[in-house]
């Protein structure tokens, strides 16, 4: 139930920041839903591969190289559902960043209750 949760959670945020963001669109709530679907695959599998590829890099970063990770991420939802557009890099590491800041305040206030 909180997977279910959780991906209707993060669809609110990804419509609230495509009508907030001006390089983010999205045509409807059912393509909201599907790109947060995407999102958690690619967060489950490939995430975790070029994570594990760009170590050395990350590690020379202190971390701040999975900012671009995520940006990557988001570029790929983007390719891969039809519906979602994101404009540029630097609209998707925008993106990445407000959309993971806000998944855990909702995330953590949907925890407590």
């Amino acid at each position: 139930m909180t997977f279910i949760l959780r991906i209707l959670l993060t669809a609110v945020v990804v419509v609230f920041l495509a009508n907030f963001l001006p390089g983010v669109t999205v045509t409807g709530y059912f393509t909201a839903i599907v790109v947060a679907l995407v999102l958690a695959l690619l967060n489950l599998i490939v995430k975790p591969i070029l994570v594990l590829l760009t170590l050395p890099v990350t590690i020379i970063t202190l971390g701040l190289f999975l900012i671009v990770i995520n940006a990557i991420i988001i570029l790929l939802v983007d390719a891969f559902v039809d519906g979602f557009q994101v404009s540029g890099f630097w609209i998707a590491v925008l993106f990445s960043l407000l959309l993971s800041i806000i998944q855990s305040l909702f995330f953590s206030i949907a925890e407590k209750k």
